[in-house]
């Protein structure tokens, strides 16, 4: 009996347009971060800060909307408030070459606490972005709304991913960037400055993950609190990593955690009584889960997270 109540109530949860929509809504947040995040690795870098980077587009994206009322200027902030906590990350571990697991865990507490501090003493006001529908597109069952009947920041994302593959793999700079990532000797060698691109392509996430955090204050809750991310950070670096430092299979991990949200939020929404422990804990076990099976079959950059200092080996 309890087996049956649970393959009901997974159908229930499969075939509500609700699933769909809330699963594309975190999709597109984790799209954002990981998005940047893997071309931070590509480049030879583990970003820890991506927590901070979304936290600080948020306030920024709400900063934005407080002094502009306009959506489109929340969204440019946003990516500048991500860009800042970027700078700061890209110049401390690899100009002043700081540890960048201390650096980017230190700039997450520092954001949290800084934009709680900031929020309390400005409390800027935001709002919803303007929802746009495309015809016929829209009317695809269960996933025509999720996909193409979302607020307007949402379709930048079908823009941002093909332009970061472009840039990777299509343009000298992604090859050089490559090439400090599995090589940063031998690129060094060939004349690039390894630490210039691993700089670089921190900022990028750094503008991905501000737009990211903003699109999500724009499109969920339309107020900025401190605890709006929740973890997400942590969660795109893992698809980042489940998706075998590939572009495409990290959206598949964003698929399938931002999934594990939307079914956690879609059973509360139909009225099951679950334990409320586990169903809030269900996102991160399937990332945990997702991880111990995946993260083995996976080759990273081969300098992923090794610091690079000229004419050492």
């Amino acid at each position: 009996m309890v087996l049956i109540d649970f393959f009901s109530a997974v159908g229930d949860v499969l075939s509500s347009e609700s699933t769909y929509i809330n699963g594309a809504l975190f999709a597109a947040l984790l799209a954002f971060a990981a998005t940047g995040e893997w071309v931070a690795e590509r480049s030879g870098t583990l970003n820890i800060s991506v927590e901070g980077m979304l936290l600080s587009g948020a306030f920024a994206g709400a900063l934005g909307y407080h002094l502009a009322e306009s959506v489109a200027v929340g969204l440019v902030l946003g990516a500048i408030g991500g860009l800042i906590i970027a700078v700061v990350q890209a110049e401390m571990s690899h100009r002043l070459t700081a540890d960048q697991f201390v650096v980017g865990l230190t700039l997450n507490i520092l954001v949290v606490g800084l934009t709680g501090f900031l929020d309390r003493e400005i409390d800027p006001r935001a709002d919803y972005a303007s929802e746009v529908e495309i015809p016929i597109l829209v009317d695809i069952p269960l996933f025509g709304e999720a996909l193409f009947g979302e607020p307007w920041p949402f379709y930048l994302l079908y823009g941002l991913v093909p332009l970061s593959w472009w840039l990777v793999y299509r343009t000298r700079w992604g090859l050089e960037l490559r090439a400090a990532g599995e090589n940063p000797q031998s690129a060094d060698v060939s004349g690039i400055d390894v630490n210039r691109r691993r700089r670089q392509s921190i900022y990028y996430a750094g503008l991905t993950s501000g737009l990211g955090g903003a699109y999500f204050l724009f499109a969920r809750l339309a107020t900025f609190d401190d605890s709006v991310i929740g973890g997400q950070g942590f969660i795109a670096i893992a698809a980042v990593i489940f998706g075998g430092w590939t572009l495409w299979g990290t959206m598949g991990g964003c698929v399938l955690f931002a999934g594990a949200l939307s079914f956690q939020l879609s059973l509360q929404g139909l009225g099951y009584e679950l334990n409320t422990e586990l169903l809030q804990a269900l996102p991160y076990l399937v990332t945990i889960g997702a991880m111990a099976i995946f993260a083995r079959r996976v080759r990273p950059p081969a300098a992923l997270a090794q610091p690079f200092i000229r004419g050492l080996k």
